[in-house]
């Protein structure tokens, strides 16, 4: 087996190299990169959890179509919120984005290393053959 990487390499603010690949396939399985509220200026996009989580959100459905996948192939998300304060409002967005049903989720508090509310990254399974 052989690990395909996905997508371009991205800069962050300022024009920074980020070090990671969007996505890696490994098998039938895709992991998608952890995904913040960046915009296409590379930089967070401003306003309240509400924002960054569709903004986020956005970001993931993104990666996983260049790599052949929707959201109907996620099985498991993770997810790290800077303030616990704001898991009500984000649980009400990210429920839209799955009207069918919900994969697995792990939700924690965690200090983000970006200045951001929220971080997202999923794994997808989607068969080669």
């Amino acid at each position: 087996m052989t690990i395909e990487r996905i997508g371009a390499e991205r800069t962050g603010a300022g024009g920074q190299n980020l070090p990671f690949s969007p996505a890696t396939r490994a098998g039938d399985f895709i992991f998608i990169s952890g995904q913040v509220a960046m915009n296409e200026r590379g930089e967070i996009e401003p306003g309240g959890i509400e924002a960054q989580t569709k903004r986020t959100m956005e970001n993931v459905i993104a990666v996983l179509a260049q790599a052949g996948c929707t959201l109907d192939d996620v099985a498991k998300v993770n997810v790290w919120l800077d303030d616990p304060r704001d898991f009500w409002t984000f649980n009400r967005v990210y429920a839209s984005y799955f009207p069918n049903g919900a994969p697995a989720r792990s939700t924690v508090r965690s200090q983000l290393m970006v200045d951001a509310k929220i971080e997202i990254d999923v794994t997808a399974y989607k068969p080669l053959g």
